[in-house]
This record gives C-alpha cells, sequence and structure tokens, in this order.
C-alpha cells in the first residue's frame, strides 16, 4: 500500500498543477506535516501595518535578496526583510519549502509545501517580494566546473555536519543526495542571480546545507554577500561581511581594539563572565553552560587522574562535526587527523603527560556520529599510562584540567583562548578566530607543530607568555564577547519571544535604531569598521 500511494506522489509531482490545485481545493490555508507557519501567518498582518508605517529611512537604500529555507528560517527572514523593507530597502525573499535537510521529499509534498509558503508569504506584498527557486526553470542545468567544484565540497560539508564525522563515503546515499539538493538550489540561484543582480544577498549561516549551496553561488558571481549565525548570547549576532560567518574572521575588528586598555568596567565585566564558566554558571545575556559540574580544585583533580609531577599537556578537542570545525584545517586532512598524529606521537615520549579531554556536552550534542573517544581509542587501542583520556560524561571541570597544565593543544574551541588568559602556552592548530592574535603558537606544517611540542618536552619552560601577551588575550576575550556579536533584536531560538519584546514597530523606531539601527545598516553592505 505504502510503495503505491509513493508511486502516486512521484508520478502526480511531475504532473503541471496537480500538486497546487490539490492544495487549494483540499488543503488551502493549511501546513501540511513538516511545514507550519502558523504565528507567521497570523502575525504578517500587524507586522506589514508596521513596516509600512516606519518614519526611519537608511541611506543609501538597497536593492536586498534574503534567502532562506527550513520553516523557522523562513519566518525569520521575512521578519528581517520586514525591517529592512521598512527602513526604506527594496527587499526580494527567495526561498525553498524544504522542511528537512537530511531527507529527501516527494516532488507532489514539495510542490503542496511551496503553495503554502507563497500564499502566506503573499501577505507581504508589496513590502517584500517572495520568490520560489522551486517554481524557476533555470536555464543553468549543470554548473560551470569551479562552481561545480564548490558545489561538491559543499555536499561533503553537508554529510560531516549531518553525520557528525569527518569520513564520509562519496558513494553514501546522503552524500549524493545533499550533492542533487546542493546542486538544484545552486542552479536555480546562478539562474535568478545571473538575471536579477541585488546589491547585497543576505544569508543565515552560509556554511552548510542550502545556505552554504546558495553562497557559494553568490561568491562566484562577485555579488556582495552578508551571512549571519546566531550563538549564546541573547539579544546579539554575529555578521561576516563577504565571508562565512561561521570562520569567525575577526581580524578587521580586531585591528580597531587590539592596542586597547581594558577599562575598570570592562575588566570587571569580562573576569565576571570568564568566572561563571569556569564555575559552570549562567551569566547575563550568555545562555550556555560548557561545563557539567563547578571546579573541585587542582588537588583533587591530580588524585582523581592519578597524575604526578611531569609537565602536563592538556589537548581539547572540539565537538565532531560542528561547524565551527568545518573548512577550518591548516596542516592537517581536519580534527580527527590532528588528534590521531598527536596521540600517536606522544604515544613514546612518557617524560610528559598528555590529558585529552573530550568535549563535556559531546554525548549531549552527538546523540549519533563519530566520538572523539572513538577516535582516541582507534589511534591507541592501549593507552599509555602517561596518556590519560577523560571522557565527555567524566565528572571532572575542565578548568581543573587548565589550572594544572603547562601547555594547551586547541584545534578551534575558546578553551584554547582561555588558557592563555592565565598565562598557559598553547599551540593551535586549526583556522580559530584568535589564532595569530599574538598570545597563541601558530604552526603553518606538521613539521613546525612537531617541532614546537619536541621543544617543550626538552623544556617545559620554553613556551612562558609574557605579561604583555597575556594582557592581550583579555583584551581579545573582551573583544570577542562582547565587542564582535552585534545587538540585534530576534534570536533564532527565542523568535516569537523576543519579537513580543521587541516588536518591528519598536525596532524600527528611535529607541530601536539607536540599539540596533548599526546592524541593520551592516547587514545591507555598510562596513562593519
Amino acid at each position: 500500500m505504502i510503495p503505491a500511494k509513493s508511486s502516486i506522489k512521484k508520478m502526480l509531482g511531475e504532473l503541471p498543477l496537480t500538486a497546487e490545485v490539490y492544495w487549494h481545493i483540499m488543503q488551502s490555508g493549511k501546513p501540511i506535516r513538516g511545514f507550519k507557519l502558523k504565528k507567521l501567518a497570523r502575525a504578517l498582518p500587524v507586522l506589514c501595518e508596521q513596516a509600512a508605517s516606519s518614519q526611519n529611512k537608511i541611506k543609501p537604500q538597497r536593492k536586498v535578496l534574503l534567502f532562506a529555507t527550513l520553516p523557522h528560517w523562513v519566518a525569520h527572514t521575512t521578519v528581517l526583510g520586514l525591517a529592512l523593507a521598512g527602513l526604506g530597502n527594496e527587499v526580494s525573499l527567495a526561498y525553498l519549502p524544504y522542511p528537512k535537510w537530511q531527507k529527501p521529499i516527494n516532488r507532489f509534498d514539495l510542490r503542496r509545501h511551496n503553495a503554502y509558503v507563497r500564499q502566506i508569504l503573499a501577505q507581504a506584498k508589496p513590502l517584500i517580494r517572495s520568490i520560489s527557486w522551486l517554481d524557476s526553470s533555470p536555464f543553468n542545468k549543470s554548473l560551470p566546473a569551479k562552481l561545480k567544484k564548490s558545489i561538491e565540497n559543499q555536499a561533503l560539508n553537508d554529510s560531516q555536519y549531518i553525520l557528525q564525522t569527518e569520513e564520509v563515503n562519496l558513494e553514501d546515499d546522503l552524500y549524493r543526495f545533499r550533492l542533487k539538493r546542493n546542486t538544484d538550489v545552486a542552479c536555480a540561484a546562478l539562474t535568478w542571480l545571473q538575471r536579477h543582480r541585488p546589491d547585497v544577498v543576505i544569508i543565515p549561516n552560509g556554511t552548510i546545507l542550502e545556505f552554504g549551496a546558495v553562497y557559494q553561488v553568490v561568491k562566484y558571481l562577485s555579488v556582495p554577500v552578508v551571512t549571519y549565525e546566531f550563538d549564546e548570547k541573547r539579544g546579539h549576532l554575529w555578521l561576516a561581511q563577504n565571508s562565512e560567518v561561521m570562520l569567525q574572521e575577526t581580524d578587521d575588528l580586531w585591528a580597531l581594539y587590539k592596542d586597547r586598555q581594558l577599562s575598570p568596567e570592562q575588566w570587571k565585566m569580562i573576569t565576571s563572565l570568564f568566572e561563571a564558566r569556569q564555575e559552570a554558571r549562567l551569566w547575563e545575556e550568555f545562555s550556555r553552560q560548557w561545563q557539567n559540574l563547578p571546579r573541585q580544585g587542582s588537588e583533587d583533580i591530580h588524585a582523581k587522574l592519578g597524575l604526578d609531577s611531569r609537565p602536563i599537556i592538556l589537548l581539547v578537542p572540539n565537538l565532531l562535526g560542528d561547524s565551527v570545525t568545518l573548512k577550518r584545517q591548516i596542516f592537517s586532512k581536519g580534527m580527527t587527523d590532528w588528534l590521531e598524529r598527536t596521540l600517536q606521537f606522544f604515544a613514546s615520549r612518557s617524560g610528559v603527560q598528555l590529558v585529552v579531554r573530550i568535549h563535556p556536552n559531546e554525548s549531549l550534542l552527538l546523540p549519533h556520529g563519530t566520538s572523539m573517544v572513538e577516535v582516541a581509542r582507534r589511534a591507541l587501542p592501549i593507552m599509555p599510562e602517561h596518556i590519560h583520556l577523560i571522557e565527555a560524561d567524566a565528572q571532572v571541570n575542565t578548568y581543573d584540567l587548565v589550572e594544572i597544565s603547562n601547555l594547551g593543544l586547541a584545534y578551534t574551541t575558546t578553551v584554547g583562548m582561555e588558557m592563555s588568559m592565565i598565562g598557559i602556552p598553547v599551540i593551535v592548530c586549526g583556522q580559530t578566530h584568535y589564532r595569530g592574535k599574538g598570545f597563541t603558537l601558530d604552526p603553518h606544517s606538521w613539521d613546525e607543530y612537531f617541532s614546537l611540542l619536541e621543544s617543550f618536552i626538552s623544556d617545559s619552560g620554553i613556551y612562558r607568555l609574557s605579561p604583555e601577551q597575556i594582557e592581550r588575550a583579555w583584551n581579545y576575550a573582551y573583544f570577542f564577547y562582547f565587542d564582535y556579536p552585534l545587538p540585534f533584536p530576534w534570536h533564532l531560538l527565542q523568535f516569537w519571544d523576543d519579537l513580543e519584546r521587541w516588536p518591528l514597530e519598536k525596532v524600527l523606531g528611535d529607541e530601536g535604531q539607536q540599539r540596533f539601527g548599526k546592524t541593520f545598516y551592516c547587514m545591507v553592505g555598510e562596513p562593519l569598521c
């Protein structure tokens, strides 16, 4: 019965108007399972009225293209589009009605989703011109070679992200699915952007899934692009211009702040935040706890792990497959390769103690995929007595390990930055935002990396940080947590609650523009600095 139904849907999905007529007759105004925009549908009349009555207009005004897929991002970008339209910009919203990123959907249901989204977004006219790229008939049936290669790499990154592993078989169904979908998306985006060139394209994230595929097209065409994403700080977002926001390229902004002397109030803020992170407490707008228990003290951790007086090297890998680790390799093939080769290097070097602290939230945030514990045990099936593997759910606070360490090894985790803040030298092996900022050791090859390790083994005090480097690390930490995020009213995870606190009318008014105006300016291409 089910195969027969699927076959009928597959057949009907290829016939013109069948899905749309079925939806309008049988389900008009109603979502089908997996793509619900009920709150947006109810809110749009008032939101459009508030945007249309806005008196604050920015200059210069721009032709803006927003892109979204998945229900939560469609809702978020629609309201963002109304805000930009209320500020005087000419706004288009291109969308794809995919309900999920990891599973294919038959074309009959996809077209019903499309009809549903189209009907809802029609309420936003004339403030937003909505465009379904599912409806487009791309004259680009294939991609130029350079863009094709980028889309293939995108499919690989997507598979790593979904499977939470760096090891992907290019013959697997998931990779082939992501490659086909990304290619379809890229063909549609390329066709539209070659016909209609906006002043700026705004894309959430820009590193993974359909968002990443569209970013690659925009980059290929050299159209100005802005990407944005949310992290742990409520009321703020990360924003990047002509770059993927998850790469966290802070160099240009940091150049404005690097010589700053923190004021007493700024010192108080960053030290309070640091203490809260160490003690597994939430702090003000920051909504994430990265430790599973408060600190227990250095004596306790020495006894618990059976550590002795030999120098201690702390290796802190990230969550595998997280978007802050994708495309960050410098000399290794990836984080897995880095961990494996580092463990093998230390296997015969018993003059030091290596502690590998698996990310405390790995078991919570990685319900499937490859654990870094598996990677470590594959590299060294039998762990020597001087190598200690601390699993994700171990009752150990990472900052207790930091306190007793003589050297840190990091890929992209912010723990590496925090070790520098208390004077511990750190070797950074992935392209993270704090690499190259003057307080870390930054090898560019395996030879450089292993040479740094050999030097430390010979003299554990060789890389001691200067007071100036420690102060710079604190200054950078303040910059990263308090200057780099831009104020923004609506966080994705608390979107509708935030919209109640900051209705569009208030955001577009004098109070909202005083607080968020710079962010909206930067979103349409005005310089960040």
